[in-house]
């Protein structure tokens, strides 16, 4: 089978498609038939080599943490049937690696039903980064009424974050570009501040005592700091441990930890099924652009996901 994977870190050229042996499932295990994997940020640290291999994993390794596809095999315990169209979480540190292949075998515990009326490219959006909102707004302990502050609130993270608080009574404030503040409110928000350097004052402008809390995917970290209000709440990304000082707690969020957490995993689908998450793919490309991919995402400006279409 096919398979995206580099043998040395580097570039966006470092990945290449590879043959590998075909994998198996075992015992509470699901084969899938992969149509689109997601693209994400962590997806490129893998591949520049910050986030290294575990010594267990051989080359090509494998980036991706999300991927959508049908069942094609079904180990003994698993409950799946051959045909199901399934949405999961991949691990791409485990000996298998992650999950740009053509075909994948993943715990049954990280595996959920997709929604009947979504294709599968939107489908491979959603887990990964939804799981992350869901972890830090349970982090966070928000209630209705209280007060949001979502950094990068067009990214998938970011949207999802605005879309689950919002859902929950809390009033969100998100950040957004001149020109992209409808696609902001668009998702839930009930404002928005300027993204950039004039962030800051713009929050305590609106709020002079400070947000209830900020959930910030655009890796602000201390800059955010001075937005949080005394004895505040900070979610942060990529393991920013500084002391904000005034009492205000910092919560880190580990994805990878919960990846086996079935329970809110059929709640993330139930609630795409609802329409409080709406997936957006902003492009699919075949797989053998997966460069490509990797450099548009790391360009930035992307509005939506980048999908790879491994059924291609």
């Amino acid at each position: 089978m096919r398979v995206v994977g580099f043998t040395e870190p580097g570039g966006p050229e470092a990945l290449g498609v590879h043959e590998v042996p075909d994998p198996h499932p075992g015992p509470g295990e699901v084969a899938i038939r992969v149509h689109g994997a997601a693209v994400n940020a962590a997806d490129l640290l893998r591949r520049q080599g910050l986030t290294p291999p575990p010594p267990d994993q051989e080359p090509p390794y494998v980036p991706g943490m999300d991927a959508a596809g049908v069942v094609d095999a079904v180990g003994d315990g698993a409950p799946f049937a051959v045909g199901d169209r399934v949405m999961a979480i991949v691990f791409p540190g485990g000996p298998r690696g992650g999950a740009y292949a053509e075909r994948i075998v993943v715990p049954a515990a990280s595996v959920v039903r997709a929604p009947d009326s979504m294709d599968l490219y939107r489908a491979s959006t959603i887990l990964m980064n939804a799981l992350t909102a869901t972890l830090a707004l349970e982090a966070l302990e928000l209630s209705s009424g209280d007060t949001l502050l979502v950094t990068g609130s067009l990214g998938a993270f970011g949207g999802y974050a605005v879309e689950l608080a919002t859902a929950a009574g809390v009033h969100v404030v998100a950040d957004a570009k001149p020109g992209e503040e409808d696609l902001v409110l668009a998702l839930g928000a009930a404002e928005t501040v300027p993204r950039g350097p004039g962030l800051v004052d713009a929050v305590r402008a609106r709020f002079p005592e400070g947000v209830t809390a900020s959930l910030d995917t655009a890796l602000l970290d201390a800059a955010l700091v001075p937005a949080v209000r005394d004895g505040g709440r900070m979610a942060v990304a990529r393991g920013w441990r500084d002391d904000p000082g005034r009492s205000i707690t910092v919560h880190n969020t580990s994805v990878m930890t919960h990846r086996e957490d079935t329970a809110r995993l059929a709640r993330l689908a139930e609630q795409t099924r609802d329409g409080v998450l709406t997936p957006r793919v902003a492009d699919v490309l075949p797989v053998t652009e997966a460069a490509e991919a990797h450099r548009r995402l790391e360009a930035g400006g992307v509005r939506g996901r980048l999908v790879l279409d491994l059924a291609c």
